[in-house]
């Protein structure tokens, strides 16, 4: 039996096992209950507290997420706004950039328009003055050939009308009229003149000679004149008169040889202007009457640059003359020495012969003199020994002379 008191009224009563057994049943399953309900009331508790302290991490969490979000995002749209900033300077500096090279372009393609409305202006002037002058050159072509024409009538006509004689004699007259022209104002020192001189078989038409004011000459040409007319039967070529001219020219001591010719009319080669055949002759040419004055200019101011070569040429030669001069005068004096000493020592042999035949106290006076024999027969031996080559010894300049005197004597 198990007694159990009450806890109100404080009565004891007792139990039997089953009945103890079912009360502590009841009890601890009320006990039991209470205890569920008071952790459930806990845990409900609790489960607020955590839910609460949950929410407010969760909500702290989050704020703090939000937080670093917007500061994420606020650096974010700082760099953004860095990077727009810079991508607007960089489309400025691009714009920028491209408005320069554009004007720079804009500049060279301005500049090439100028250098080329420069250039088309220069080709259009070139032109202009290609033109102008292809329009010149035509014009004095044209004006030549006229005038050659003119000359080619006249010359017909010319000779149409005259003898075979008449006109060789008129085509020299033409010449020496077309230089007493300028005789006076371009040629007041020449000389031309018809050459008059046939003692070597043949002459030729004129002289032309021309010196300096010292008196050098510079230029010297021989003329010959050649026409015929066109009725003549036998037809001259002017190849025919060049071997004779060029003997004139020698035997007058002339530099040049100039032929005027009127000769093979239709022969273009004689035609272009002056002929030069010094192939076949030296210094010679072939010529149309209208280039005899012509000629004459370019020989002469050709000579006139070879003048100083000339005058030094001359004065060498005048040296040499003193040269020559010089050894003549010295073989004279050796002629005239030996023949005084021939005669010296005959009438010295002569006073030798008388003085043996005088007193002895002489004998010093016929020493003295035999001893002046000697040195006159030294001295004659001296003389005799006496040449260019001993002379010369140690006076370069007068053995180069005199080897220069000898070399042209050659």
């Amino acid at each position: 039996m198990q007694e159990i008191k009450c806890p109100k009224c404080g009565e004891v009563f007792q139990v039997d096992e089953s009945g103890y057994a079912s009360i502590v049943k009841q009890v601890r399953d009320k006990e039991f209950l209470k205890d569920i309900h008071e952790r459930e009331a806990r845990f409900e508790k609790d489960k607020d507290t955590a839910v609460k302290l949950a929410q407010t991490e969760a909500a702290a969490a989050f704020n703090e997420a939000v937080s670093a979000k917007d500061k994420e995002l606020s650096e974010k749209n700082e760099e953004i706004s860095a990077l727009k900033a810079q991508l607007n300077i960089l489309e400025s500096e691009k714009k920028i950039a491209i408005n320069d090279a554009v004007a720079e372009k804009e500049k060279e393609i301005s500049d090439q328009k100028e250098k080329i409305a420069l250039l088309n202006g220069q080709i259009e002037t070139a032109e202009k003055s290609s033109l102008l002058k292809e329009q010149t050159l035509k014009e004095s072509y044209e004006e030549k050939l006229k005038i050659k024409d003119e000359q080619i009538a006249y010359y017909k006509d010319f000779k149409a009308r005259q003898s075979t004689k008449m006109v060789g004699e008129s085509l020299e007259q033409h010449c020496e009229t077309e230089f007493n022209k300028l005789r006076a104002t371009g040629f007041q020192n020449a000389y031309f003149e018809k050459d008059n001189d046939a003692r070597s078989g043949s002459k030729g038409d004129f002289i032309f000679r021309e010196a300096s004011d010292d008196g050098t000459e510079f230029i010297s040409i021989m003329f010959e004149m050649k026409n015929e007319m066109d009725e003549t039967a036998t037809k001259h070529k002017n190849e025919d008169f060049l071997k004779e001219l060029d003997k004139d020219r020698n035997e007058k001591n002339c530099e040049y040889a100039v032929l005027v010719s009127l000769l093979e009319a239709d022969n273009d080669f004689y035609n272009t202007g002056i002929v030069d055949v010094s192939y076949r002759y030296p210094k010679m040419y072939v010529i149309r009457p209208q280039f005899f004055i012509p000629i004459i200019t370019l020989l002469r101011n050709a000579a006139l640059n070879s003048l100083q070569y000339k005058q030094e040429l001359a004065l060498i030669r005048n040296q040499n003359i003193d040269i020559s001069h010089f050894e003549e005068d010295m073989n004279e004096f050796k002629d005239k020495f030996s023949r005084n000493y021939r005669l010296a020592s005959e009438k010295f042999k002569k006073a030798i012969d008388e003085i043996d035949k005088t007193i002895d106290h002489l004998q010093k006076t016929k020493d003295a003199l035999l001893s002046s024999e000697n040195n006159l027969r030294l001295a004659n031996n001296k003389a005799e020994e006496l040449s260019i080559k001993r002379l010369t010894r140690n006076n370069p300049t007068m053995a180069k002379k005199f080897a220069e005197l000898e070399d042209a004597s050659e």
